[in-house]
């Protein structure tokens, strides 16, 4: 694979096309798309409430019962969990080689499936209403 070098010190962009290029993209649009939201995030959860005030039935009865803040929050912890495995996927391609690279590898990939099902899982079919103890 020819790597493009570029005068800046962040990761050298792929030549050509294909796979690596894909992800090389969505790295730097996941890493925009998670300043914006973990910004905004920020920003309406401890800037316009109150945190003092917020507890687990507060996100379950006032935050989740829309769908707007279910998909917003869905989509924020998609964005870190590809952000962080496609990071770690270059890093170990960096440091592992030959068959312990593939190992590492599909049990990463494995990880990273069971960590978004599990969150769309959780996000998706948390109930409204925290019962009270």
């Amino acid at each position: 694979m020819s790597i493009q070098r570029s005068p800046s010190s962040s990761r050298a962009k792929p030549v050509g096309g294909g796979f690596e290029l894909a992800v090389w993209y969505l790295m730097r649009l996941t890493g925009l798309g998670l300043f914006v939201l973990v910004l905004s995030h920020y920003l309406i959860l401890h800037v316009l409430y109150d945190p003092a005030k917020q507890d687990a039935s507060w996100i379950a009865t006032l935050r989740w019962s829309s769908t707007f803040w279910r998909a917003y929050d869905w989509l924020m912890l998609m964005l870190v969990l590809f952000h962080a495995f496609m990071g770690m996927r270059v890093v170990i391609s960096d440091y592992v080689d030959g068959r312990a690279r593939t190992v590492v590898l599909s049990l990463l990939y494995l990880l990273a499936f069971a960590l978004l099902a599990t969150g769309t899982i959780v996000v998706f079919t948390l109930p409204n209403v925290v019962p009270k103890a």
